[in-house]
C-alpha cells in the first residue's frame, strides 16, 4: 500500500492523544496521576484532546472529495470507519464535561459523579482506537492487516505513547515521575512484545495469497499474458507500493531502537539516576519512531488486487 503521511500523522499523533486521555482519566479515578495536581490533570487531558483532534483532522486530507466525510457517520452498523467517526465525536463533549467536573470539584474517584464521567471519556477513547484499528484489520483483501493483532498494536502503542507523554508532563510539573516511568516501562514493554508478535506472523518478506491460489492451480508455473492498463491507475498508485526486503528489515530495527529500546533504557535511567527530564526525550524518540512503524504497516501491506497485474504473491 502507498504510505500517506496524512494517515501516518493521523494515526500517531491521535493514537498517542487518546493514549494520554485514557491513562490520565483512569489514574484520577484510583487518587490521580503522582506529581500533578488538578490543573497537571486538566492540562495533561486538554493536550490529549489537541492531540486526538490534530490526527483526526489530518485524516481528511486523505479523502477524495472531503465535502462528502459527514456521510460517514451513517453507517454505524456495518462500518468500523463510521464507528470510529461517531465515537471520536461523543469523545469530545464528555471530555468537556469531565474537565469542567475537575476543575470545579478537584475530585475524579471513580465513585463520584466526575468519576463516572471520566469511565466514559476512557471507554469513547479507547473504542475510537479500537475502531482505528478495525478499519484496518477488517479487510479481508490485505493479508498482513486482517488479524486481530492490528487493532491489539494499535491500543498497546496508543497506550504505551499516551504514558511516555504523561511521564514528560509530569517530569515538567515535579520530580515525582517513579509511578508514571514504571507504568511506561511496563506498556512498553507488553507493546513491544505484541509488535514482535505481528512481525512474526506477517513474515519477512510479506506473504500472503498468489496467483496459484487465487486460480486454485497448484501444479505448473502461472504466468498472466495480459494485464490490461498496469500504469498510472488509482489502483497502481494506491495498492502497488513496494519497498525492498532490505529496506524493511532495517526499518523494523530502527522502530524497535527508536519505540522500545531507546525509551525503556531512559524511562529505566531516569528511575535510576533521578533525572525526569529524560522523560520528553524518551517521548520524542517514540514519537519518531512511531512515525516509521506506521509507515511500514502501510508499506507492508500487500493488496490482492496486485495479482491481476501479475504479481506472483501479495
Amino acid at each position: 500500500m502507498q504510505p500517506a503521511w496524512s494517515v501516518i500523522f493521523f494515526t500517531v499523533a491521535s493514537g498517542a492523544g487518546f493514549g494520554l486521555v485514557i491513562l490520565t482519566v483512569f489514574l484520577g479515578l484510583f487518587g490521580g496521576v503522582h506529581g500533578l495536581g488538578t490543573n497537571g490533570t486538566a492540562a495533561a487531558v486538554i493536550i490529549g484532546m489537541v492531540l486526538a483532534a490534530a490526527g483526526l483532522l489530518a485524516s481528511t486530507l486523505h479523502l477524495a472529495n472531503p465535502r462528502n466525510a459527514w456521510r460517514a457517520f451513517f453507517r454505524f452498523r456495518t462500518s468500523w470507519l463510521s464507528r470510529e467517526a461517531v465515537f471520536a465525536v461523543l469523545f469530545y463533549p464528555v471530555s468537556v464535561l469531565y474537565l469542567v467536573g475537575i476543575v470545579l470539584s478537584g475530585d475524579g474517584a471513580w465513585f463520584t459523579w466526575v468519576g463516572a464521567i471520566g469511565i466514559v471519556v476512557s471507554l469513547l477513547a479507547v473504542a475510537t482506537v479500537f475502531a482505528t484499528g478495525m478499519i484496518y484489520a477488517s479487510l479481508r483483501t490485505i493479508p498482513q492487516w486482517n488479524s486481530a493483532l492490528v487493532p491489539v498494536n494499535y491500543l498497546l502503542l496508543a497506550l504505551a505513547s499516551g504514558a511516555l507523554l504523561l511521564t514528560a508532563i509530569v517530569a515538567m510539573a515535579s520530580d515525582e515521575i517513579r509511578a508514571m516511568a514504571l507504568l511506561s516501562i511496563v506498556l512498553l514493554a507488553i507493546a513491544g512484545a505484541a509488535k514482535a508478535t505481528y512481525y512474526f506472523w506477517i513474515g519477512m518478506p510479506p506473504s500472503g495469497p498468489s496467483i496459484h491460489t487465487a486460480l486454485a492451480l497448484t501444479r505448473g508455473q502461472v504466468r498472466l499474458l495480459e494485464a490490461g492498463q498496469s500504469h498510472d491507475t488509482f489502483l497502481n498508485r494506491e495498492f502497488s507500493f513496494q519497498a525492498s526486503a532490505k529496506l524493511l528489515v532495517r526499518l523494523r530495527l530502527i522502530v524497535y531502537a527508536t519505540v522500545f529500546v531507546i525509551p525503556f533504557v531512559l524511562m529505566a535511567a531516569a528511575l535510576h539516576a533521578g533525572h525526569p527530564m529524560l522523560a520528553p526525550s524518551a517521548a520524542l524518540f517514540m514519537a519518531v519512531g512511531l512515525v516509521v512503524e506506521r509507515w511500514l504497516f502501510f508499506a507492508e501491506a500487500r493488496h490482492t488486487v496486485n495479482l491481476f497485474y501479475g504479481r506472483q504473491t501479495c
